[in-house]
């Protein structure tokens, strides 16, 4: 239940209704890999309703990842960060965020689908995956391994999407694949940092921790971050040499 102001206190920002449903979406995460994409897409050459219609799936996607996060971490999320989570403290309830869940996952199957049948193969694939990995490999020395295989797929729904369910034919390059996972691993290490002390008191054992442990943090905010910068200049490069397809 919402919790109840006290005589005199003003409501925070944070606590309104609107802003508290941004929140459960992770609007960071969600806005810039919408944002990537639909530059990778620009980039490769796509005309720009194409685009559009690569920011707009990607973002359903990943508004969609961030509400079943917040559900399948409601409980831990009560206890490491009450505050920040509206839905760890009942101000929005579970079963409106599963209905929202709902209508999203009916939303991105026509979108993916509108890209062509291999693209939207690929996308929803790598949905699949970053749901499946969130709840089963976060906590293990597997963490990376579903970032790294939905990332993966990335370069396949770019290269396979068209226009009104037209896809193209033409596979990604091996290279584009590859550093796409790669960027995986970069991104996964980098947002694991902010709550590596949550984590470690949760008993958890990811490999960010693991590294961070062995490294200390500040190694390996140095480490992930040139790593990260080194591969997206690698699939600038490719993306100049050999291409996406």
């Amino acid at each position: 239940m919402a919790r109840t102001l006290e005589h005199g206190e003003r409501p925070r920002v944070r606590t309104w209704t609107p802003l508290a449903w941004l929140g459960t979406t992770h609007p960071r995460q969600a806005v810039s890999t919408a944002l990537g994409l639909a530059l990778a897409a620009a980039l490769s050459g796509r005309p720009l309703r194409e685009v559009g219609l690569v920011a707009l799936t990607v973002l359903v996607g990943q508004v969609m990842l961030g509400w079943a996060d917040d559900l399948a971490d409601r409980s831990r999320d009560a206890r490491r960060s009450p505050d920040t989570k509206p839905v760890a403290t009942g101000r929005i309830e579970p079963g409106s965020v599963w209905f929202a869940f709902t209508v999203a996952l009916l939303v991105v199957v026509p979108l993916s689908v509108a890209h062509g049948p291999r693209a939207a193969g690929a996308y929803l694939a790598s949905l699949v995956l970053a749901l499946v990995g969130d709840r089963f490999l976060h906590a293990t020395a597997l963490s990376p391994l579903p970032w790294m295989a939905s990332f993966a797929l990335y370069p396949a729904f770019l290269a396979y999407g068209g226009w009104g369910g037209v896809g193209e034919t033409s596979a990604p390059t091996l290279a584009m694949t590859v550093l796409a996972a790669l960027l995986g691993l970069g991104v996964h290490v980098l947002r694991a940092l902010p709550g590596l002390v949550d984590d470690h008191a949760e008993g958890e054992r990811s490999l960010p921790l693991r590294l961070a442990l062995r490294w200390g943090t500040p190694r390996l905010l140095l480490v992930a971050g040139l790593f990260t910068a080194l591969v997206v200049a690698g699939m600038l490069i490719v993306g100049r040499t050999l291409g996406l397809t």
